[in-house]
């Protein structure tokens, strides 16, 4: 058998296997003024993409996150403390694909433990204001889409020709940075602006936390709606210039640019309503960039998620989604190889979610990328990955 059938074949007798098990019992209770979670993500990734590129990484994430409600622990009225710790001691399977976007969102460059986040936020005026401070990972609230979760994939995270600026990547996993957040919701409409050191670093990076602020900030600012989904349009700069980037190795060419650029995203539900017996769910994002500080002048993400795949099962889900990296002219200009780069690196994705207990879950995941890091002729990549998730409430 050879080695993609191979792979089919493991990922068809997981999604067989977890849709067998039997569904978990859902959990009710009022909600504690302070709780502690750990979370341990496990992934076995297997990447053919021909020419020798072959290769199996396991990576992980461990997760451990506390949170409080000050009001009900000293009396603090609408104050919440959250604390997140990361440890990351896996493989790069990157390494072996190597493509510009990435191919698994829990991969890091630099392995070891990490304060992730630590972070106070106080709402107001009845909780139509939040203020937030700390150590923050701005994806939580800025270029994020619920229903494209379950993907694998970096780029459905935060889009790429954001995630790929800065002097050390934004203020998003695995490494975050100091920074302010204010919000403030009206019915089902919203707007939110934040300011985070450009660089980013916490405790537990090869420098440290970084309080100098020498870089300058990014700044992010997003309006949208929500109801049965959402709509958003946001934008983002950085208030210092960076160097350009050119291929090959993202290395630094002549000239500096100030990073900047905007989004769009919508997501809808499509079939049933959430939290039914089956929920469909689409999203499409869309965003620009300078084209200079990152190779990535433009990102598309598009896909569906189905809830409750099988009636008897809560937790079943499955998700396909399509993600393109569309390169920038002075970035292919660049290039120093006979062959010009293409436009765009592309990725499709599909991925399905079961959990055999409440504490216990299992997703398979397929993924097949073309031209990748932009090179015409280089051979489409395949990648397989089977996670499993352990998630337990200590409290």
């Amino acid at each position: 058998m050879s080695g993609k059938s191979s792979w089919f074949a493991m990922l068809a007798s997981l999604i067989l296997a977890a849709s067998s098990a039997p569904a978990i019992a859902e959990a009710a209770g009022p909600a504690p003024a302070w709780t502690l979670a750990a979370t341990y993500k496990g992934d076995i990734a297997g990447i053919d993409g021909g020419r020798g590129a072959r290769g199996t990484r396991y990576l992980d994430a461990f997760d451990l996150a506390a949170e409080a409600d000050l009001d009900r622990l000293i009396g603090w009225e609408g104050a919440t403390v959250h604390v997140d710790l990361l440890s990351s001691l896996g493989g790069r399977p990157n390494d072996v694909a190597r493509t510009l976007q990435g191919v698994d969102n829990i991969e890091v460059a630099s392995r070891g433990v990490r304060l992730y986040q630590a972070l106070i936020e106080q709402t107001l005026a009845g909780g139509a204001v939040a203020l937030l401070a700390g150590l923050y990972d701005v994806n939580a609230d800025f270029y994020a889409s619920g229903s494209a979760g379950l993907l694998i994939a970096p780029a459905f995270g935060m889009g790429s020709e954001l995630s790929a600026t800065g002097p050390n990547g934004p203020s998003t996993f695995p490494s975050t940075a100091l920074g302010f957040r204010a919000r403030l919701t009206r019915g089902d409409g919203y707007v939110q602006a934040a300011a985070v050191n450009a660089q980013a670093g916490t405790l537990g990076n090869e420098r440290g936390l970084r309080f100098s602020g020498r870089d300058g900030a990014l700044l992010l600012a997003e309006a949208g709606w929500t109801g049965s989904g959402k709509v958003a349009i946001g934008a983002w700069t950085y208030t210092r210039h960076q160097p350009v980037v050119v291929p090959p190795g993202l290395s630094q060419g002549e000239g500096l640019n100030v990073s900047h650029g905007a989004y769009l995203l919508a997501e809808h539900d499509l079939a049933g309503e959430e939290g039914g017996v089956r929920h469909l769910s689409g999203f499409l994002r869309a965003g620009v960039s300078d084209g200079l500080t990152t190779p990535f002048a433009n990102g598309l993400q598009a896909g569906i998620l189905l809830n409750r795949v099988f009636a008897a099962r809560p937790e079943s889900a499955f998700s396909a989604g399509y993600n393109m990296g569309g390169l920038s002219r002075p970035y292919r200009a660049a290039s120093p190889g006979a062959a010009p780069l293409a436009r765009r690196e592309s990725g499709f994705e599909l991925t399905y979610s079961d959990c055999a207990a409440s504490w216990f879950c299992i997703q398979p995941d397929v993924q097949y990328i073309t031209d990748r890091e932009g090179e015409r002729d280089a051979h489409d990549i395949l990648v397989a990955i089977l996670r499993f998730t352990l998630s337990f409430d200590l409290h």
